[in-house]
C-alpha cells in the first residue's frame, strides 16, 4: 500500500515563474528604495537592522503559528552562527555597494555567486567543474568587465566615481559571503529544517547589526532619514524585502525550486529598468550587453547546476 506524500502539490509552472519573477522584482524594488533611504542620509546599519528585525518577527509569527520547533540538530550551532554572521556580511556588503554604485551594477556583481559557489565546492573537494561550467564563468566574467566598463574605469584613474572600486569590492565581497553560506546551508546544515534555519539567521543579522551599531565601529550606520522621502523609502524596503522573503519562505515547497530558481535572475534586469526610472541611472550600451551576457551567463550556469 502506497504512504500518501505530506509535501504539498507544486504551483503549476506558469504560476511558480510569474510568482518567482515577481519576487525578483520586489528584491530589485527593495535595492532601489535603500539606495534612496541612503541618499537621504539613512545609515546602512539602521536599514539592515529595520529589514531583518521586521522580517524576523513576520517569520517568527508564521513558524508560532504552524507550531515548529526551533531546538537545532547536534552539532550544527556554530555552523548555524557562522551562517548567520555570514549572510550579516553579505547583507552589509550588498548595502554598501547599493549606496555607492549604480544599484544594477551591484547586482550585477552581487550575483556572481553562483559561480564562486562551484569553485569554492571544488576548492573544499567536491565536484570539478565541467567544461560547460567553465565556459558559462567565462562568459560571466567577460560580461562583467563590459557591465562595470573597466577599461574607461582604469583611463580615468575613477575620477569620475571615487567609490567605484569600493562599491565594487563590496558586492564582490557580499557575492563571496554569500557563496560561502550557501556551501556551509548545503554541506553543514542539511539536518536543520528550512524554517528554522531562516528564522535563526534573521535573528543573528539583526542581532549583529544590533551590535555593529551599538558598538560605534560605523558611526554613520544608524543615522536616520533626514526627509520624510526617506522615511518613506526605509519603509518601503522594509516591507518590500519582508513581503519577498516571507512569501518565498512560506511558498517555496511548492515552486520547485531545482527547476525554476533561474527565474529569480530577473533581479538584475528588474533593477536596472527601476534604476533608469526612478534614480537616473543610465549604462552605456556595452554596458547593457555586458549587463545581458552576465545574467544568460548565471541562468545557464544555474540551470546547469539544477540538471
Amino acid at each position: 500500500m502506497a504512504v500518501p506524500s505530506s509535501a504539498p502539490p507544486l504551483f503549476p509552472r506558469q504560476l511558480a515563474i510569474a510568482l518567482l519573477a515577481l519576487l525578483a522584482c520586489s528584491f530589485a524594488g527593495n535595492h532601489i528604495a535603500a539606495r534612496i533611504a541612503f541618499d537621504d542620509g539613512t545609515g546602512v546599519l539602521l536599514a539592515i537592522l529595520c529589514r531583518s528585525g521586521i522580517t524576523f518577527l513576520v517569520l517568527a509569527g508564521v513558524l508560532l503559528w504552524q507550531r515548529q520547533a526551533l531546538a537545532l540538530p547536534a552539532g550544527t550551532r556554530r555552523w548555524q552562527l557562522l551562517l548567520g554572521l555570514l549572510i550579516a556580511t553579505q547583507s552589509l556588503c550588498l548595502y554598501s555597494a547599493v549606496a555607492r554604485i549604480p544599484v544594477a551594477l551591484a547586482l550585477l556583481v552581487g550575483n556572481t555567486f553562483p559561480m564562486l559557489l562551484a569553485l569554492l565546492t571544488w576548492a573544499l573537494g567536491g565536484a570539478r567543474p565541467t567544461g560547460r561550467t567553465v565556459l558559462f564563468m567565462g562568459l560571466i566574467l567577460c560580461g562583467l568587465v563590459l557591465a562595470l566598463d573597466v577599461p574607461a574605469r582604469l583611463a580615468d584613474s575613477g575620477a569620475g566615481n571615487p567609490h567605484w572600486a569600493l562599491g565594487v569590492s563590496l558586492a564582490f565581497g557580499a557575492a563571496c559571503a554569500f557563496a560561502c553560506a550557501l556551501w556551509i546551508t548545503d554541506h553543514k546544515l542539511p539536518s536543520v529544517q528550512g524554517p528554522v534555519r531562516s528564522l535563526l539567521t534573521l535573528l543573528i543579522v539583526f542581532s549583529s547589526m544590533l551590535l555593529a551599531g551599538a558598538s560605534g565601529v560605523m558611526p554613520a550606520g544608524l543615522s536616520l532619514p533626514g526627509s520624510s522621502s526617506g522615511w518613506v523609502a526605509l519603509a518601503s524596503l522594509v516591507l518590500l524585502y519582508g513581503l519577498a522573503f516571507s512569501l518565498l519562505f512560506v511558498c517555496v515547497p511548492r515552486l520547485n525550486m531545482a527547476q525554476n530558481a533561474p527565474v529569480m535572475n530577473v533581479e538584475p534586469i528588474a533593477t536596472l529598468l527601476l534604476g533608469w526610472a526612478l534614480l537616473d541611472q543610465q549604462l552605456g550600451p556595452l554596458q547593457l550587453l555586458g549587463g545581458a551576457v552576465v545574467v544568460c551567463g548565471i541562468v545557464l550556469l544555474t540551470y546547469r547546476r539544477a540538471n
